[in-house]
């Protein structure tokens, strides 16, 4: 049987036309492990099998792995076998280079502007779940065995057309369900036609920007709020003015204010991230007017609107629009698991059509299984009961943690009032650096993420972003210590 090494060593052979076959087989093996071709950690063919591979005596493969591994190229386990060293010497040469210039690589590539604002700002974490990373559910707690059952079922009589390209904007079994289930659960207004699936809100916002807006167009975006809408409609060449937040979301100017009209308006209304502000009936008719007045389009990105504690749910914002002004943002990252990489938009029946021929040109639709099978999920009742386990378990880590904050802080030290989502904030005094104190925490194995980051001009409000959805209630007091442990010298000053 051929392996991956052997073809390509023998590939290498056969170009290679100087010298002995001995130093042929050396070269190869040597170049093709400096250019990465054959990865460190690599588990090499035993000598026999590789010279019997290569129609060469076992003598020359075994003379070739010799010198490399005097070179430390090569290492061997007893018992094991032989693999590519983990550390190769060119490493000590390359880990002396010299300081790269900002914007530049060793290689002379240059980022376009918009894509070295991107990385300076990235708010992504090496680490993307445990305590207290924010933003994720915990994902522990999905139920894989019913979601295998129901694909390992629907696998066994898959239509032949979901195993290409979706042209409809997602398949129709999931818009149906997902229609039916706003309808009731969020109070959306839509048909299934209304209904595109897509890969992550990144991307939902992404098709926006390119379809409904030019390079140098306004965008209202929330301050604070979600570096990821900022980042997704920057680098699209718009331009995102901050409007702040207070206690009950985004706010207006008054109406006689000359203000340059935005294209779009993305706004969090129903559960404000990161402050969790709701914002009440009145200011989102005003809202709706103001659209309506402007000719904007409002973007509801109705991220986590299902974890509300002991208060009645809050409808979403599309419900009451009367002009077809909404464009109404879902995902399950926070009600399945993120790696689902599955979120929807309802749009208006104006853009229905337009934005579902873009979507199948820009990005392909698929994963026709998947959505098959989260649509038997839906409809058969498992993602309605998989919310109310979690809505429970969420609301009794966030009393737990609340608790742990008083007893450990004081009461002054918890900065958001809303019982909904997975993250509340710790506030923090105004000359605390939240974000060195943040990443000292990171290094003590801590993950936060600190609230003036949020913020596009200077931070109004210094605190850090706790996500307590993947802490058990039980040790919320002890994994929050190390938090507390680290202030208290802090506020002695």
């Amino acid at each position: 049987m051929r392996t991956l090494v052997g073809d390509l060593l023998a590939c290498h052979l056969g170009q290679a036309t100087s010298g002995t076959l001995g130093k042929r087989l050396y070269d190869a093996l040597q170049q093709s492990i400096q250019a990465g071709m054959v990865a460190p950690g690599t588990r090499l063919p035993a000598s026999r099998d590789l010279a019997k591979e290569l129609g060469v005596s076992r003598n020359t493969v075994m003379a070739a792995y010799e010198q490399l591994q005097s070179e430390g190229y090569l290492s061997t386990r007893a018992g094991s076998g032989t693999f590519v060293s983990a550390v190769l010497p060119e490493s000590d040469l390359s880990a002396i280079a010299p300081p790269v210039a900002e914007g530049r690589s060793t290689d002379g590539i240059t980022l376009s502007r918009r894509g070295e604002q991107l990385l300076n700002r990235a708010g992504a974490s090496q680490r993307q779940w445990g305590a207290f990373m924010p933003g994720v559910p915990d994902v522990r707690h999905f139920p894989q065995k019913t979601w295998r059952k129901i694909s390992r079922r629907l696998n066994l009589r898959l239509p032949v057309e979901t195993l290409s390209y979706s042209q409809h904007g997602g398949y129709a079994p999931l818009q149906q369900a997902l229609a039916d289930y706003l309808r009731v659960a969020r109070s959306v207004k839509c048909t299934p036609e209304q209904i595109l699936i897509t890969s992550g809100t990144h991307q939902s916002l992404d098709l926006l920007a390119k379809m409904l807006c030019n390079p140098g167009d306004r965008v209202w975006v929330e301050e604070p709020g979600y570096w990821g809408h900022r980042s997704v409609l920057e680098i699209n060449g718009l331009e995102t003015v901050p409007v702040t937040v207070d206690d009950e979301g985004l706010t207006l100017p008054a109406e006689e204010a000359h203000v340059s009209p935005p294209r779009l308006i993305c706004v969090t209304p129903s559960h404000q991230y990161p402050t969790g502000a709701v914002m009440g009936l009145a200011r989102r008719k005003a809202l709706l007017d103001r659209a309506q007045a402007w000719g904007s389009l409002i973007v509801e990105d109705d991220y986590d609107s299902e974890f509300r504690f002991g208060e009645n749910p809050v409808p979403a914002l599309q419900g009451l629009a009367q002009a077809g002004n909404v464009i109404y943002l879902g995902t399950f990252s926070k009600t399945l698991y993120p790696g689902l990489r599955t979120s929807y938009m309802v749009l208006p029946d104006s853009l229905t059509a337009r934005l579902k021929i873009a979507h199948s040109e820009l990005y392909r639709g698929g994963y026709g299984l998947t959505q098959l099978t989260l649509a038997e999920f839906i409809r058969e009742g498992h993602y309605a009961a998989h919310v109310r386990r979690m809505r429970q378990l969420y609301s009794q880590r966030r009393e737990a943690l609340v608790t742990a904050i008083r007893q450990q802080l004081g009461e002054a030290f918890i900065g958001q009032e809303s019982h909904a989502g997975l993250h509340l904030i710790l506030a923090l005094p105004q000359e605390i650096d939240d974000v060195a104190f943040s990443a000292g925490l990171e290094q003590a194995g801590v993950w936060t993420r600190p609230l003036s980051v949020y913020y596009m001009g200077v931070a109004k409000r210094r605190g850090l972003i706790l996500g307590y959805a993947c802490v058990e209630a039980e040790a919320m007091a002890e994994t929050f210590r190390p938090i507390a442990r680290a202030l208290l010298p802090l506020l002695q000053r």
